[in-house]
């Protein structure tokens, strides 16, 4: 009976990913390029390591230089900002210097492959040091689950490199027979959390029209407390809370404020982050929604809300009550 190396069943599983994510397109060309880059670092090892192709001996730490910077670009394009083909080549760097070592200096390639994994899992990282609020296009809806599911992607990446710490141990103190389950096991774990974390909705961002961060201003001269009262009257003029797809990268630049800075005003005046304070307005909105006989359910999306679990978890925290039961004591 033939048994399948386990990297090869999870390019299996990316591979028929990917064709159901084609047929549906729901996702960006990122996206699917990290799926089918980790389908065919899986199909690689498995050859290399479990069937004895040498020639893939060489591909291999270039396919695998591929993972890292097109993990961070979907990062950056679903929740930072797009893409601009123009400063992001430079993320081309790093697969061009494996290449590079796989002709000239091969001895260098682990150490190479290695710093790709834990520079791109530490960035990212890095980039969500604010938390919920450093997530821009990220919907505010979306809650604390695509700062989750990121730093999950981010700290696989790093995992990914304690894979060579456990080969170096092995060709040390043992006799070096254990480098492929050590590939094996570690790659197929990190290319299947890459590629099922990836495709999770939570993560989806919003498309902003320019594309543009704000720019920082040379003097700071709004007070956080002027800087909030600003915020509530737009949003109180506009009924931007009633906008599912309402990103803090919005806010910021209809405000003309850097987001850090609108963040750091919200949370000092309020106790509270951005999607927080968002949703205060959108509960409110429909309390009134439901006294005026609408049903939970209509009131839950007519006031912005996406799904029924966030709509009841922060009308729990700011009302104290169920929806239900709000209607039934205001009744």
């Amino acid at each position: 009976m033939p048994v399948l190396p386990i990297p090869l069943v999870v390019a299996l599983i990316l591979g028929f990913l990917f064709v159901r994510t084609l047929l549906v397109r729901d996702r960006s060309w990122l996206f699917l390029a990290l799926i089918v880059s980790c389908a065919i670092q899986g199909l690689v090892i498995s050859l290399n390591q479990h069937y004895g192709f040498t020639a893939f001996h060489f591909v291999q730490p270039v396919t695998a230089s591929l993972v890292p910077p097109l993990a961070y670009l979907a990062f950056k394009s679903s929740a930072l900002k797009q893409i601009s083909w123009s400063t992001d080549l430079v993320h081309t760097l790093g697969p061009a210097f494996v290449v590079f070592c796989v002709w000239l200096v091969p001895v260098a390639l682990d150490v190479a492959v290695s710093a790709l994994f834990i520079f791109y899992g530490g960035y990212m990282i890095w980039r969500m040091w604010h938390g919920r609020d450093s997530l821009l296009l990220t919907k505010l809806d979306a809650d604390r689950t695509p700062l989750i599911i990121w730093r999950a992607i981010a700290i696989a990446l790093m995992l990914s490199a304690f894979s060579d710490i456990l080969i170096f141990a092995d060709q040390v103190f043992g006799s070096g027979a254990l480098r492929p389950w050590i590939i094996s096991v570690f790659s197929s774990l990190t290319l299947l959390a890459l590629g099922l974390l990836s495709l999770s909705k939570d993560i989806d961002g919003v498309s902003d029209s320019n594309g543009r961060d704000v720019q920082e201003p040379a003097e700071v001269r709004a007070e956080d407390v002027a800087i909030a009262n600003r915020l509530q009257d737009l949003i109180m003029r506009e009924k931007l809370f009633l906008d599912p797809d309402l990103t803090i990268g919005r806010l910021s630049r209809k405000l003309g404020i850097p987001s850090k800075q609108l963040s750091a005003a919200i949370n000092k005046s309020t106790g509270e982050n951005i999607s927080r304070y968002i949703n205060r307005f959108r509960i409110d909105y429909a309390c009134g929604q439901m006294i005026d006989g609408k049903s939970v359910t209509t009131a839950m999306y007519d006031s912005g809300f996406n799904t029924k679990s966030n709509f009841n978890r922060e009308f729990l925290r700011i009302k104290g009550c169920a929806p239900r039961d709000y209607v039934s004591l205001n009744s």
